[in-house]
């Protein structure tokens, strides 16, 4: 049921109360913790390669993003718009999980580096990007069919398991990508490429369906009164465009990114190579 208070006209009064439910608190709080601990002790001892700020910015502003779609007016808000738990959505997927994983270094795992890579080995085929791939699309597409999206919405337990689903989906996804661990199974040449796009293309089509879906999808959002004075149907083709815009923008900005990496590290290895011919 959305919150908020019912006005005469029909439309819901916005609620923009913060909900600070202990779970996420708590889990966000320790990762906190935990984290800013492990940096400043691989700070001292190896200095900024190590443990740069820029990294811990990045973690840092990715659980600041896990406590906005969490606990902030947003989660809220997702009870009452469409596009709102969209945002919500894209949050915990993509925004979050980027920069928690880019927050990380190789020295910074160390205590948890062979674990990892023995859990890899574990893991046989899930380990491998495609696995990534297919259960990132698989997880979203399943909570966007009508009868799971409201029923997270309308139950709390089903709607945390919505949440972790979609966090580990986007953590396991971005980590093929920006991890600092070397992988037994890695993206090299074109892979990044088509990794992205058949990713992106499959979930913006999915935001193009919501789009230009002729009635209401979700009944949830049909039977509520309005939050600013949005119609259900204008809320459902706004939420498709921001799925639809975000899976591109970040598309295109993770692409770049990849592709200035690659020359910077083709420029090392040939420096390196030029320094052992001259020996």
């Amino acid at each position: 049921m959305a919150r908020g208070l019912r006005q005469d006209d029909g439309v819901l009064a916005t609620d923009l109360s913060w909900t600070f439910d202990p779970g996420p608190v708590v889990a966000i709080s320790v990762a906190g913790v935990v984290y800013v601990r492990r940096w400043v002790t691989v700070r001292r001892a190896d200095g900024p390669r190590g443990a740069s700020v820029p990294r811990l910015l990045s973690f840092m502003t990715g659980l600041a993003l896990v406590a906005a779609a969490l606990i902030s007016p947003i989660d809220v808000l997702a009870e009452q718009l469409f596009v709102m738990h969209m945002v919500q959505h894209i949050i915990l997927l993509d925004l979050s999980a980027v920069l928690l994983v880019c927050g990380l270094t190789k020295v910074i795992l160390r205590p948890a580096t062979r674990r990892l890579q023995a859990l890899e080995r574990a893991a046989g085929p899930l380990a491998h990007p495609a696995f990534a791939v297919a259960f990132y699309i698989a997880v979203i597409w399943a909570w966007h069919i009508p009868a799971m999206y409201d029923a997270a919405l309308g139950n709390e337990q089903i709607h945390a398991i919505e949440h972790v689903m979609l966090a580990t989906a986007g953590i396991l996804y971005w980590w093929h990508l920006f991890s600092p661990i070397r992988q037994r199974q890695r993206l090299g040449g074109l892979g990044p490429v088509v990794y992205m796009t058949s990713t992106k293309l499959l979930i913006g089509m999915l935001g193009i369906v919501i789009i230009f879906a002729p009635h209401v999808l979700y009944p949830f959002y049909a039977h509520e009164p309005r939050t600013w004075g949005l119609s259900a149907h204008t809320d459902q083709e706004v939420a498709g465009a921001v799925m639809a815009l975000e899976q591109t923008i970040v598309m295109g900005i993770a692409l770049a990114y990849l592709f200035i990496q690659a020359l910077i590290e083709s420029e090392r290895e040939q420096q390196r190579a030029e320094r052992y011919e001259a020996v």
